[in-house]
């Protein structure tokens, strides 16, 4: 071994390596991390020292543990990886021998260390190949097993440069012959398999590569004789071994080696090897490696002819094809690769053996195993891809074999098929006889429904249904649209699927496969383009493609979107439908197309779109107007019928559609042929299709009504009808089941014929016709007596029709001389299925349809009798209104829109009952009706009453016509039943009742004689009141009540005031207590406004109320009671306030209401005020006790008197008419409020009060806060707003100020943010509130004296002292209170003359001696190292410097400076932040002449600021940024500035290492002489109890000297350095050991 001593490497770089180096065994995974860079950052500058120095150091510490040893190792690597061109001889002889002892120390196998050793002797290698090679095979003894580690160093050379290595294989070969019998531990004999592997390979990579090869004369032969010794022996030694990793090791060699046995030894083994191969896959679940070796293998075999494989092929075949047909149970690389590999041995004997390949594959389709199925067709598809040549001419015989995969049912084996097929169409094999079942099998698998139930697969793996569809989808669109060969077979093959009903799955891919093949064959030509109908027997008739297309289309977002498809497809068509569309469908299919894609499934109407096909259909039919092939169509039509029996919503439309082509036929014969056809084979039992039944015949009576009608009568009259209604039949259920779908299917086609056919001929024929043969169907007759059914559905269609034929009858313009005979009988009728409808819930909309057949047959003649009209409205609303709150059907299903049309019905009905009596007493008598359900108990039932009455007003209000002036006397009446309701706790019941009321005030004036369009302005208040409804608020509503009874008292003629004020105290008892209140409130305003007569009952009504007040808590009592309350104050007012303050505290709230009672009338609001404001001062606030004998603090307890008056304060002050006396007396108030909320802030409530507080079991709660701080605050809130300073109250609020001034911590903040908001909003006020202030700065209160002072100081923050002129008396107050006793108002008044900064910034310079002086003072008030005066007087010296005069500064300035320095380092972050701020502005203020004695300070201050970018509180790392871009213009350097500027922006996250790495970087450039001075600082933070700015200070430092000039380094102790940074190499922290390795390894440069 070459020993280097120490003395000849360069000392510094040997020091750091070696201080690195002993790093190396640090706890933390990062830190180890950051000493391996750290080497390899030396590594970069002095390559060859530092792989001396770590060569040097683990032959020194032989007892380093391996995975140390194994890191210097790595690092050592990526050093050679990079610089192996710049190493010298004697260092890589150096590092080879140290490498080759580290990776034979132990015997150990396959461990890192040895890996890692090996790495190092490759990476020399890449260059110093001989030198390795001479090492290694010193170690590679003929007759001596090597250590594994140099079997691996070998083969990886061999593997990374073969080009140098194989020249050596041949003696490495000869010498590792013998060696594999000596072998005795597995381990060792894999990785002898590992080195033959790799030797083959760079010998296959060296022969394939023979052009670049330094030695081209190499051959194959060379190397015979050796592989096939050493396969000789590993394949009969080792490949039977019991592990299984020995057994893949030999295997993967054998692959390789196989391509250099000579050729008659290869032949000579296959007999022996290929089984040998193939009884592995039975030993290993991961056959990757065998798979890909048997490749190999096959590959040699074929390249020499093989005659072998011949006879090996069924044992092959049948191993390679278990392999494909195993289970995967994962789709991990391995496994595929695997897969991949063994389809390449099937590649390989298809080009060798294709019809031995076919022979064995085929027959395997019939099997019962799936795996085999799936199997065998994976490989079949992969050899019509991989072999097409060899397929070329086998193209029949596969396709015949398919047919019988093409029935199995295992969606696996679908999907394998499908998969199979498409590889087909692509290699020309479905253009074979037989190819058209392969497309039928693609379209039937797109034919599968879109969503199935997922079934588990026997592997136990979840299959989703639709992935065969999902695939078969795909590829009959890439088929249809990339494979050009395969147009002559899809076209026009694929029409053949659209019309048969199993491949309706399928019509979207069809069509638009369809389409594409479709404008193909049109560019090609119209001769390839038109279709012989002829020639194609199979092929859909253009009537059957129209209909088909059409009817799908009705559903267009089904199947993925097949409307617009079908009609793409249809629209391409044209030409093959009939010759005179094409024009036409170009401008109205489009429209179509249009309307689809602005829709989505959920937002298409499917009413609308069915119309707009039928309009489409229409217009269709009168373009062609040919009436032979609107015959076919018709014809066709019907003959799809029963396609869609399994689709009801398709038939119905098809029902509609052949409605719509009759109607445009011409020939009565084929009209009538269809219709009678039609009713014989109808599914009456279908509700849908009775429906579509129903339409047809509508829509064909449009014109064909005669024939219509009489094909209706003769199918009753028929053997068809007569048989199905016997009463043979009657008995039996069933029978009479579809008797009676019978039945409701004609009963609707005379509905729906009646609807649609002309009105003028429908009017003759209603009677005579309709209307008889409708009750012939519905009354059944039995032996001549009449039977009453019991079918819902046929009711339900009876009225239906009913509605239908007495719509159209009024509908008619000879209506109103309609005379209507059987009136009232079909009145009478419809009350019968309405009375016979449950009550509890809805179950069909036979009430509904009843209701509107009535609505209808009410406006004909002749009249209903009086007793007729009320048993209509009688039943109609009983039936109606007394269903449940949420109508439920008969199954619990919610009937929202059922009921909500059921009442629109009623609405109509009761509307048109109206009309035929226009008159205040028809109106009555349907109020009346009403009544009941407006006073119900239940809120349901009022709100649907209440809707009803307002609807009925409106309408009675719009059709009024009042020819003479009569009087309105039921007005009265009415407004009194409506009033009340404006309070009902139903929403929408009150605001109805204001509507009523409304239109009832119209009502009244129209009977005045006022015009319809004339507008009241006293009633048209009511519209604005009703939003005020909304809410449920009780204040609101009564609020709204009262103002409703002014306005009814303003338009109220005085003869209906009795009956109304009659009308509402019944409401008094009213089940609805918010009615009740309503009705008093209402009461008393009509008292006040017109019931002067009624004035001497106040006295008694007040008595009665105040007996509410004390026996009930109804809330309607208590306006009264504030009534009288007021009337006595007015009288008695101190005898009241005294009363009333003689209350037990806490106030409930029937006290509170009669406190602001007394707030009605302004001068006894004044007397009020006055007397409390005295109360409240009269006694002190709280008194000092100790709730204990031995408590070292006392409590402090609030005094009764000035709590309760501070109590009664703020409810009178909450009172809105207290307003104008409130701001008369505004400056006492407020400063007396202040003050009690300063002197109560942590003081408490007396013991008794906090028991009664928590036990209170009053009914009437308390309506304010009892605290004393809590009451008072509350109080000057009250004050405030009352005043009008809302903005003042909301500003605080929002800042919390409120919150804070009831805490001792935040007091000060809260009082600033008051007088901020004060100046702001209420500058006038200021003046008076400062003299009330004033008194109070001898206060013996000393937090009294606070609040002012911190009131005072924010108020100078604002320029409204200026503008008040109150500048010089604000700053006089304060500089008499520096010399107060305490701190805190000391404090403050620096924070008030700091304010000058930001309220009057221009009166500064003129006051700046005044406040330098101050703010100087206060940086050394008292003996406290972190005084909060001294900070007080920081934070507003860094607000006042860019505002004082140059002069006034130069003072201050240097002893500022050294005065804050020792703050920078301060425990608290405050101080910190205040005193770095502060630097920076006297940087930015600092005048020119001051600069070069400041720039002293700039520099000592740098290296501070720099490294608390990286303190833990980010108010500080903010101040420094600020303050060093503030220090950068004293430096002079571009530069430098500009890096700050670019990185320093506030709010913008700072990148420090990159940082700090451009600032060191123009240091070092242009201020080179400051690095000694800069690093010894960064010395003084090694040592920071912050853990990030001593990570900092280490990187600091080694980016100085990363940027220094080598010639700088005299200014640093190096040696000192290197001390300190190894001491911080045990630090606790992990983050500072890395960055202090980081620093170590760029001290290189110093070397």
């Amino acid at each position: 071994m070459v020993c280097l001593d120490l003395n000849t490497l360069d000392f510094v770089t040997a020091e750091l390596s070696f201080t690195l180096l002993d790093s190396i065994t640090d706890k933390d995974p990062m830190v180890q991390e950051q000493v391996c860079s750290a080497l390899c950052s030396l590594g970069e500058a002095q390559p060859d020292e530092t792989l001396r120095a770590c060569e040097e150091y683990l032959r020194q510490h032989d007892k380093l543990a391996h995975p140390y040893r194994t890191k210097i190792l790595r690092a050592m690597e990526t050093i050679l990886s990079s610089h192996i061109h710049d190493l010298d001889k004697d260092t890589a002889s150096a590092v080879i021998l140290l490498a080759s002892s580290e990776m034979t120390r132990t015997k150990e196998l396959d461990c890192d260390w040895q890996q890692a050793a090996s790495s190092v002797l490759v990476a020399v290698g890449k260059r110093f190949t001989n030198q390795v090679m001479e090492e290694v095979l010193n170690r590679f003894q003929p007759g001596m097993l090597p250590h594994s580690s140099v079997l691996h160093t070998l083969a990886n050379l061999s593997m990374s440069n073969a080009f140098d290595m194989v020249p050596f294989l041949p003696s490495i070969l000869s010498t590792m012959l013998p060696m594999l019998g000596m072998a005795k531990q597995d381990a060792l004999k894999v990785v002898f398999c590992c080195a033959l592997q790799h030797f083959s390979e760079s010998i296959l990579e060296y022969l394939a590569n023979l052009d670049q090869a330094p030695d081209p004369t190499v051959r194959k032969d060379t190397f015979g004789a050796d592989i096939f010794g050493a396969y000789d022996f590993v394949f009969h030694h080792w490949l039977q071994s019991r592990d299984a990793k020995l057994r893949l090791a030999v295997v993967a060699a054998l692959g390789p080696m196989s391509h250099l046995l000579p050729s008659e030894r290869l032949e000579e083994q296959l007999p022996k090897l290929l089984p040998a191969v193939l009884g592995l896959y039975k030993k290993h679940a991961e056959t990757f490696q065998i798979s890909k070796s048997l490749g190999q293998i096959l590959e040699a075999a074929v390249n020499v002819s093989s005659r072998t494989l011949e006879v090996q092929l069924e044992a092959l075949l049948a191993a390679l094809h278990s392999q494909i047909c195993v289970p995967v149970e994962s789709s991990s690389p391995v496994v595929m690769n695997s897969q991949k590999e063994v389809l390449r041995c099937f590649t390989v004997l298809a080009c060798c053996s294709p019809d031995r390949l076919l022979a064995f594959l085929l027959p395997r389709l019939d099997t019962n195993n799936e795996r085999l199925r799936v199997g065998t067709l994976q490989i079949l598809r992969h050899i019509v891809n991989s072999a097409a040549a060899q397929m070329e001419i086998k193209k029949p015989f596969i396709l015949s074999s398919m047919r019988l995969p093409l029935l199995d049912t295992n969606d696996k084996v679908k999907r394998a098929v499908v998969q199979v097929i498409s590889a087909m169409a692509h290699h020309g094999y479905l253009e074979q006889p037989g190819g058209e079942m392969m497309v039928e099998y693609i379209v039937q698998q797109c034919a599968l429904p879109a969503e199935e139930p997922q079934k588990p697969g026997p592997d136990g793996e979840d299959l989703a249904a639709d992935s065969v569809r999902a695939v078969s989808i795909r590829t009959l669109y890439l088929v249809s649209t990339t494979v050009d060969r395969m147009n002559s077979v899809l076209w026009p093959y694929l029409l053949e699927f659209l019309t048969p009903v199993r491949f309706t799955g399928a019509l979207t891919p069809l069509c638009r496969s369809l389409v594409h093949l479709a404008l193909k064959r049109q560019e090609a030509g119209a001769d390839d383009f038109l279709i012989q109908y002829n020639a194609n027997a199979n092929l859909p008739s253009p009537f059957a493609l129209t209909t088909r297309l059409l009817v799908v289309s009705s559903n267009p977002y089904l199947g993925d979107g097949r409307g617009a498809a079908s009609l793409r497809l249809l629209k391409v068509m044209h030409q093959n439908i009939h010759p005179l569309l094409g024009q036409r469908w170009e401008t109205t299919m489009p429209v179509l197309l249009e309307y689809l894609d602005e829709h989505t499934e959920e937002t298409l109407s499917l009413k609308e779109w069915e119309e707009k096909l039928l309009v489409f259909l229409r217009d269709t039919l009168i373009v062609v107007s040919d009436n032979v092939w609107i015959c076919q169509l018709s014809q066709e039509m019907c003959k799809q019928l029963p396609s869609y029996s399994g689709t009801p919503q398709e038939k119905n439309f098809l029902y509609k559609c052949i409605g719509t082509t009759l109607g445009a036929a011409s020939s009565k014969e084929v009209v009538r042929k269809h219709l009678r056809e039609l009713l014989e084979t109808a599914r009456y039992q279908e509700e849908t299709e009775q429906e579509g039944l129903a339409c047809c015949f509508g829509i064909c009576a449009i014109t064909h009504l005669e024939d219509t009608l009489a094909q209706l009568e003769d199918f009753v009259r028929s053997d068809v009808f007569r048989k199905s209604t016997s009463i043979f039949s009657i008995f039996k259920d069933r029978s009479e089941h579809e008797v009676e779908k019978l039945k409701s299917s004609l009963i609707l086609c005379y509905g729906h014929v009646a609807a649609q056919a002309p009105r003028e001929l429908m009017l003759a024929k209603v009677e005579s016709d309709i209307l008889r043969s409708i009750f012939q169907c519905f009354n059944t007759k039995v032996l001549g007596i009449k039977v009453e059914t019991k079918d819902p559905a046929l009711k339900l269609c009876l009225v239906q029709s009913l509605c239908m034929v007495s719509q159209a009858m009024c509908s008619g313009t000879q209506a109103s001389s309609f005379h209507f005979s059987r009136k009232a009988e079909l009145v009478a009728q419809m009350m019968e299925f309405i009375r016979a409808e449950p009550q509890d819930y809805l179950r069909t909309p036979i009430r509904k349809k009843a209701m509107l057949a009535c609505t209808y047959l009410v406006t004909l003649e002749p009249a209903l009798e009086e007793q007729a009209r009320a048993d209509v409205i009688h039943s109609c609303l009983h039936s109606v209104m007394a269903l449940p709150p949420e109508p439920e059907g008969e199954d619990g299903v919610c009937q929202e829109s059922l009921y909500l049309d059921t009442v629109s019905a009623l609405e109509d009905l009761l509307t048109s009952l109206l009309r035929q009596n226009m008159t205040p007493r028809g109106l009555q008598i349907m109020v009346e009706h009403l009544s009941p359900w407006i006073k119900s108990p239940r809120g349901h039932e009022r709100a649907r009453a209440l809707g009803l009455g307002a609807c009925l007003l409106q309408f009675f209000l719009e059709h009024l016509q009042v020819s003479t002036l009569v009087p309105f006397h039921n007005l009265g009446l009415l407004v009194g039943l409506f009033a009340p309701r404006c309070a009902d706790t139903w929403t929408t019941t009150r605001q109805e009742a204001v509507g009523c009321v409304y239109s009832l005030l119209y009502l009244q004036l129209g009977y005045e004689g006022f015009s319809r369009d004339h507008r009241d302005d006293v009633a048209e208040r009511l519209l604005t009141l009703k939003d005020g409804l909304v809410h449920a608020d009780p204040t609101i509503l009564f609020h709204t009540c009262h103002s409703i009874a002014q306005v009814i008292a303003k338009r109220l003629p005085s003869d209906q005031l009795i009956s109304l004020l009659l009308t509402m105290f019944e409401s008094l008892g009213d089940p609805d207590k918010n009615c009740s209140r309503a009705a008093t409130v209402m009461i008393n305003c009509l008292l006040k406004e017109r019931g002067n007569v009624l004035l001497e009952k106040v006295p008694e009504i007040v008595s009665v109320l105040r007996a509410k007040l004390r026996d009930t808590q109804e809330e309607h009592v208590l306006p009264a009671a504030q009534h009288s309350v007021y009337l006595l104050a007015s009288q008695h007012c101190e005898a009241v306030v005294s009363s009333l303050l003689g209350s037990p505290l806490p106030f409930d709230s029937h006290t509170c209401a009669l406190w602001r009672a007394l707030a009605v009338e302004p001068s006894l609001t004044a007397q009020v005020l006055e007397l409390l404001l005295e109360k409240m001062s009269k006694d002190v606030p709280f008194k000092e006790s100790r709730a204990f004998l031995l408590s070292s603090t006392a409590d402090r307890v609030a005094t009764l008197l000035p709590l309760a008056a501070t109590c009664a304060l703020n409810e009178v002050l909450s009172a809105p008419s207290s307003g104008t006396v409130v701001l008369e007396l505004y400056p006492q108030l407020f400063v007396a409020l202040l003050l009690r909320v300063s002197c109560t802030v942590g003081v408490q409530l007396p013991r008794n009060l906090q028991a009664k507080e928590r036990k209170s079991t009053s009914p009437a709660k308390a309506a304010r806060n009892l605290d004393p701080c809590s009451s008072a605050v509350d109080a000057l809130q009250a004050l405030l707003l009352r005043s009008g300073s809302q903005d003042v109250l909301r500003c605080v609020d929002l800042e919390g100020g409120w919150e804070l001034l009831r805490t001792s911590a935040g007091h000060e903040d809260g009082v600033a943010q008051l007088a901020s908001s004060m100046a702001k909003y209420a500058g006038p006020r200021l003046p008076l509130v400062m003299k009330a202030l004033g008194c109070t700065q001898n206060s013996v209160y000393e937090i009294q004296r606070v609040t002012s002072t911190a009131f005072l100081a924010e108020l100078l923050s604002s320029n409204v002292v200026n503008d008040l002129m109150l500048l010089e008396p604000l700053l006089d107050s304060l500089t008499a209170r520096l010399k107060d006793s305490s701190a805190s108002v000391r404090r403050l008044v620096l924070r008030g003359l700091a304010n000058m900064a930001s309220g009057s910034p221009d009166k500064v310079q003129a006051h700046g001696s005044q406040l330098m002086t101050a703010m100087v003072s206060g940086l050394d008030d008292g003996d406290e190292p972190h005084s909060l005066v001294a900070l007080e007087a920081m934070v507003g010296l860094s607000r006042l410097l860019d505002l004082v005069e140059p002069w006034d500064l130069r003072l201050v300035l240097l002893h500022t400076t050294i005065r804050i320095r020792p703050f920078f380092d301060s425990e608290k972050v405050e101080f910190r932040t205040a005193s770095i701020r502060l630097f920076g502005h006297l940087n930015k203020a600092c005048p020119g002449e001051c600069e070069d004695v400041f720039l002293e300070q700039v520099v000592g201050g740098l290296v501070p600021l720099l490294l608390h970018l990286r303190d833990p509180q980010v108010p500080v790392a903010s101040a420094c940024k600020f303050a060093l871009c503030m220090c950068v213009p004293h430096l002079e350097c571009a530069e430098l500035a500009a890096a700050f500027y670019k990185y320093l922006q506030e709010g913008r996250s700072v990148h420090f290492g990159e940082f700090l790495n451009s600032t060191c970087k123009h240091l070092m450039h242009h201020f080179p002489d400051l690095l000694g001075r800069l690093v010894s600082t960064n010395l003084f933070y090694f040592k920071s109890s912050w853990d990030d700015v001593r990570a900092a200070a280490p990187m600091f430092t080694g980016f100085l000297v990363l940027h220094a000039e080598p010639e700088q380094r005299t200014q640093v102790d190096l040696e000192q350095l290197i001390v300190a940074l190894q001491l911080l190499l045990k630090d606790p922290v992990p983050g500072v050991r890395e960055k202090a390795a980081e620093t170590l390894g760029r001290l290189v440069k110093f070397a």
